[in-house]
């Protein structure tokens, strides 16, 4: 069998290249032989598999028939790596069933899994899913019965071919074995993720995550974008302070990424340029945190017509207080990343920024002040050029923060200049649009600039109403804002036409509730104009009137759009009412003869 001494050191000195053929040499292999060294890799170790057939009896039977395993082990990898799936399959299947039998001792556990790792990888490559859950729940189960019932470190796969005075020390084999497990949670985790299992997916992300810090096993790059796509699912659950401890730690290994060489580091100016942009990317994650937050406790504070309720500001502070002491306490332990030098950096980060509901002005706009820095930060790299729906989505997040942080502001005045703010980010971006190449974020920003023109003429109103007698620059701000929110809504609606300008009988069911609302919003706005001329304010009830009976007569002839308008349809019905009548009125008054 295998011959002790000299010949024995060969059969090690050939697996040894073997491996290092296939980890070292293949990176520098040609793009037109991109195989080269993990074909040379497979026929050493064929040559090492024949070297290892006889000698069946007694002891040597079962080292024999490890040994064999690990050399399947290393062919199945191999044939995996030059995607050849069926034979990468052969290969690990006969490895696990050498090691069947002795799959829990020290000397198997942790090829044995490190097999059915690949296994799972295998599988989902085909897209059999619930297949490679099989075998990475079993790996799972495996690593658990193994620390329960051993737990010593087990040996290496590698250390089959080590002479004695090589073979590791436990401190290496616990790393490499706790790195394998780490493995098994990272391919679950993207297994539940595929079986849309979200909440167990973000469990075994999160895991991974940590435990990766804890074993130094990480790419700096790889684990912050990880931990900032595992932020969005705690901020989809409203749990902002685990969302934030994931951002700020993603923001501290990120920076990292710079100073530590690493297998992702051969600089290149394409390299620099995915830095740029992955930092980029976490910005847009700290972007959407602000946000989230700050349009999470406008919910909690309105009132039935959207304003701030100060009652429920004052017993939400209330509230706060008494539950702040008990919370940080409990909830710190169950999510914290790293060891102590990492966890002072990320305590720091986290310091910059809440995550507790603001309750006011002050709170807010701290909130948004960082959510607007990290605006800056990703529009540096993602501009227009190049990047214009990812820039106009930051643009739009931008005017969101704004939008929020003037629910918190009481001055109309000064809520009116944020509104402003947005249109001025707004308008510039719709100009240089082509709306046939971009219909869809064509026609988000037309709404917005009309909701915001809308909101602003309402503020202005409402300021003139506190005036003892309208001015004519006021009458003039309102006129002026009510015809360009108009307009706004008018191109949102002709957007809506087909190529022969035919506005459709029946609306999709995405554009449904917006064409109604900008309707109804229109024949709001023909109300609120202001003119002197009776003729002209005749004119502009009828059109009102029209845009109200719209939105009417379309429910009447298709029920099932009810839902989506109610409120709206309610007012519409009560103005179909009242207009005639007012308009009979107003008519008296300029003909009172006829």
């Amino acid at each position: 069998a295998a011959a002790p001494g000299a010949g024995w050191a060969a059969v090690c000195e050939k697996f040894r290249t073997a491996r290092t053929l296939s980890a070292v040499e293949s990176r520098k292999d040609p793009e037109t032989e991109p195989y080269r060294s993990k074909y040379s890799a497979r026929a050493l170790l064929q040559e090492v598999k024949q070297l290892l057939s006889g000698g069946e009896e007694g002891g040597e039977a079962r080292l024999l028939a490890v040994r064999r395993a690990v050399l399947e082990y290393e062919l199945g990898v191999n044939h995996t790596d030059t995607e050849e799936l069926s034979a990468g399959e052969e290969h690990l299947q006969r490895c696990t069933q050498l090691l069947q039998p002795h799959r829990l001792s020290p000397d198997c556990v942790s090829l044995y899994i490190q097999a059915q790792n690949n296994l799972g990888i295998l599988w989902s490559e085909r897209d059999e899913i619930k297949t490679a859950q099989t075998y990475l729940e079993s790996a799972e189960a495996l690593y658990n019965q193994y620390m329960k019932e051993d737990g010593n470190p087990p040996l290496d796969p590698s250390e089959h071919f080590m002479a004695e005075e090589e073979k590791l020390t436990d401190q290496e084999r616990s790393k490499r074995f706790e790195k394998a497990y780490t493995h098994t949670l990272y391919y679950l985790a993207q297994v539940y993720q595929h079986l849309e299992m979200i909440e167990k997916a973000a469990q075994y992300c999160h895991t991974t995550l940590k435990r990766q810090l804890e074993y130094c096993g990480y790419y700096p790059v790889e684990w912050a974008l990880n931990a900032a796509t595992l932020s969005q699912y705690y901020l989809s659950k409203q749990c902002f302070m685990e969302s934030r401890h994931c951002l700020a730690a993603a923001s501290v290994i990120f920076s990292q990424a710079g100073q530590v060489p690493s297998a992702e580091d051969n600089e290149t100016e394409q390299d620099q340029q995915d830095l740029r942009q992955r930092k980029a990317e976490i910005a847009r994650c700290w972007i959407k945190y602000c946000l989230n937050l700050l349009q999470s406790a406008r919910k909690l504070l309105e009132d039935n017509i959207g304003e701030l309720d100060p009652d429920r500001q004052l017993e939400l502070k209330a509230q706060r207080k008494k539950e702040e002491d008990e919370k940080e306490k409990g909830r710190k332990k169950a999510v914290l990343f790293g060891t102590s030098d990492i966890y002072d950096s990320v305590l720091a980060m986290e310091e910059k920024v809440s995550s507790v509901y603001p309750l006011d002005f002050q709170e807010a706009r701290e909130i948004f002040l960082v959510g607007q820095n990290y605006v800056q930060e990703a529009k540096e790299f993602f501009q227009v050029d190049g990047y214009v729906t990812d820039h106009i989505e930051i643009v739009q997040d931008h005017s969101a923060l704004f939008k929020v942080l003037a629910f918190f502001e009481e001055d109309y005045e000064r809520r009116c200049k944020m509104h402003k703010r947005r249109i001025d980010m707004l308008e510039p971006v719709y100009a240089d649009l082509n709306p046939q190449y971009y219909l869809l974020i064509s026609r988000q920003l037309q709404f917005e600039l009309a909701d915001t023109y809308y909101e602003m003429m309402d503020l202005k109103v409402a300021i003139g109403n506190r005036l003892e007698e309208l001015d004519s620059h006021t009458i003039k701000k309102i006129n002026s804002l009510a015809q360009l929110a108009i307009k706004y809504y008018e191109l949102f609606l002709d957007s809506l036409r087909n190529p022969d300008k035919v506005f459709p009988e029946e609306l999709e069911e995405d554009v449904l509730r917006p064409a109604m609302v900008a309707k109804f919003h229109i024949a709001r706005l023909y109300g609120k104009l202001i003119t002197s001329d009776s003729k002209k304010q005749l004119e502009n009830m009828q059109t009102s009137l029209e845009y109200y009976t719209f939105l009417v007569e379309y429910c009447e002839k298709y029920p099932n759009a009810v839902r989506a308008i109610e409120t709206e349809l309610e007012l519409s019905k009560e103005m179909v009412g009242l207009l005639p009548t007012r308009m009979e009125r107003l008519r008296a008054k300029l003909c009172p003869f006829i």
